[in-house]
């Protein structure tokens, strides 16, 4: 997997996750599932920052974001 992609679609998971959190918790119930979504985007962020050479700034991650999308819309 390419390490951009990993990395949005970690950071993605972690923003859907997000409106999950907060409904388990209004709910009073525990975020399990929100708690698990959290973990594996975060697992993808980071192996994506580790496997690319130099890393990734945040000034970055808005241009990733463009460039991926657009390579798998076209």
């Amino acid at each position: 997997m390419d390490p951009d992609l990993a990395l949005i679609i970690g950071l993605v998971l972690i923003v859907m996750s997000i409106p999950s959190i907060i409904a388990a918790v209004t709910d009073g119930h525990a975020p399990r599932v929100a708690a698990f979504t959290i973990i594996a985007g975060g697992a993808l962020m980071v192996w994506a920052i580790t496997s690319k050479p130099g890393g990734y700034s945040i000034r970055d991650v808005p241009d990733t974001f463009v460039r991926v999308v657009a390579r798998y819309l076209t």
